[in-house]
């Protein structure tokens, strides 16, 4: 019998989308502690669970207060966690379901997007040593004053990476409907090839510009901790992706990987009084309103007025055009304009941080391509683009090829 291990498991809802998938779960984990391991695992609401209530509560009302939609959100998760309780039994082992303020995850009161303040982890621990498989609803918390709450959007991935550092775990793994990470979406590129091992850094960065593989923040407190993560296949027993610290790699590979995200909105705001102060004010507001900027770009100004353009995500676009108009109308500014038909496709790779030309090869194959680029954002492992999104596909494809991520 291999050594024991406690591990931390999270299985999407396209894992357990179904019975059948349901069962394939807890087949999966009954294996394990069959092995004698310890197993914690998190599990996502079924399927398109929570799109459906987020649906759900558009029809009673669209501007439903957001601890409202965390009351009701977080029902997604507590039942697959019993059914999955269920499905264990069924196979002849012990398992005890919980939601996530039951396990002691503790966070502060910013609804939809809390952030996990402590855990208490005693609960967990004692039905570990009772040999009961812990089965933990993922994306969700509790306040102090005891109001249920949400991590936001792939949730659970911060529930497991914060579950295996508090509980000391051998191991975290992230089981997804796909076997690892890719140098892009194999849907949108068939030549794209898995990825054995990432960095944190690379991670963080391809997850934040749309790789939707695993969300931004579970990276970031892996990194902080330094909590291995194995994302692999439900469906399979293969070897995924390891996204550790460091990475030994053949010194030529500039670019990682290539990511698109069609989930963007670019506002204008036209003659901005150039003036000290007036990009501080209309940032800030929207800070405290909750939005959340992305890219930022200020026209140059020559005649004592200037544009600015920033990106924000889809679910915000909204709330962000409702604020800018107010603050553009306080500011003396003068049209508001929008577009929604725009994608960001960024390359990732720390190979850039040494060899310079990368940004440059990317212009060109998009001028090649016949690709406009409406905005440009750096970082020292990336760089993005927003432009049409008619042309996001061709773009992704045309980069994967010339930086050779299909060899």
């Amino acid at each position: 019998m291999s050594k024991k291990k406690l591990i931390v498991q999270k299985f999407g809802g396209s894992s357990v989308a179904n019975v059948e998938k349901i069962q394939n779960v807890a087949s999966r984990v009954a294996n394990y502690r069959k092995e004698g391991h310890d197993l914690v695992v998190v599990v996502s609401a079924l399927g398109d669970t929570t799109d459906e209530l987020i649906e759900l509560a558009n029809k009673i009302n669209t501007e439903a207060s957001e601890r409202e939609m965390d009351m009701l959100l977080s029902t997604g998760e507590q039942i697959s966690v019993a059914l999955l309780a269920m499905a264990i039994h069924k196979l002849g082992f012990e398992a005890i379901s919980f939601t996530g303020a039951q396990v002691g995850i503790i966070t502060d009161s910013s609804h939809t997007r809390a952030r996990i303040v402590k855990i208490n982890g005693e609960r967990i621990k004692e039905e570990l040593k009772k040999g009961r498989i812990v089965i933990v609803a993922g994306f969700q918390g509790i306040n102090l004053n005891h109001d249920i709450t949400t991590l936001g959007r792939g949730g659970s991935d911060l529930t497991a990476v914060a579950l295996a550092k508090e509980l000391k775990a051998d191991e975290c793994e992230i089981y997804t409907d796909v076997d690892g990470i890719y140098t892009t979406d194999p849907r949108i590129e068939p030549k794209a090839r898995k990825i054995l091992e990432i960095t944190y850094d690379e991670m963080l960065e391809m997850a934040s510009l749309g790789a939707q593989v695993m969300q931004a923040r579970s990276i970031e407190v892996a990194k902080k901790f330094d909590v291995p993560i194995h994302v692999r296949s439900s469906l399979s027993k293969n070897t995924g992706t390891m996204i550790i610290r460091e990475v030994k790699r053949m010194e030529d590979l500039l670019v990682t990987g290539i990511t698109i995200n069609k989930n963007e909105a670019k506002i204008t705001v036209c003659e901005v009084p150039d003036r000290p102060g007036v990009a501080a004010k209309i940032f800030k507001e929207l800070a405290d309103a909750g939005v959340n900027v992305d890219m930022i770009v200020q026209n140059v100004s020559h005649l004592r007025s200037t544009d600015i353009s920033f990106t924000v995500t889809k679910a915000s676009f909204n709330k962000a055009m409702k604020q800018t108009e107010k603050i553009a109308k306080e500011i003396s500014a003068g049209e508001v304009m929008q577009d929604e038909d725009v994608a960001r496709v960024s390359v990732v790779g720390v190979g850039m941080k040494s060899h310079p030309g990368v940004a440059a090869s990317m212009f060109d194959i998009l001028a090649k391509e016949k690709i406009n680029i409406e905005m440009i954002s750096t970082s020292d492992i990336s760089i993005s683009c927003i432009i049409k999104k008619k042309f996001a596909e061709i773009a992704v494809r045309a980069l994967h090829e010339k930086f050779g991520l299909g060899k």
